[in-house]
């Protein structure tokens, strides 16, 4: 158990550390990739993909035992609110590097998918939590 906790660990800094790469990078000598993916905006379908994993992630990483449905839902909320912290983080920043430019809708659309991905982690959670009872 502690050997997968530690693997959890290294894969979510891993993680954070893409993230980060990916907010901060400067990326203008890319070609030009395609405005629209699915009718929404290919930006914030990338910011939703950059933070869907963050919940599930940090619940495998640093989740601590619940043992009832009470201790789950604020384990998840603690979660969110360390996920939105992070985007909103990364905004703030953005918005003085020179080559970055700071969109609240990415914000949007980072918590758009830190709370899809948090009621995922919340039901895993209180499956568990069900299941040892």
């Amino acid at each position: 158990m502690k050997r997968r906790r530690t693997i959890a660990r290294i894969v979510f800094l891993l993680y954070i550390a893409a993230v980060l790469y990916l907010c901060f990078g400067e990326f203008s000598s890319l070609s030009e990739v395609t405005k629209r993916f699915l009718g929404f905006e290919a930006d914030k379908v990338a910011h939703f993909l950059m933070f869907f994993p963050f919940p599930i992630l940090f619940y495998l990483a640093f989740g601590w035992p619940t043992h009832k449905a009470w201790h789950s839902l604020v384990l998840t909320l603690c979660i969110l609110a360390a996920g939105a912290a992070i985007a909103a983080g990364t905004e703030l920043v953005q918005d003085v590097i020179p080559y970055r430019a700071s969109d609240r809708a990415d914000f949007r659309a980072d918590f758009l998918a830190l709370c899809g991905a948090s009621i995922i982690t919340l039901l895993i959670d209180l499956n568990k939590t069900i299941r040892h009872a």
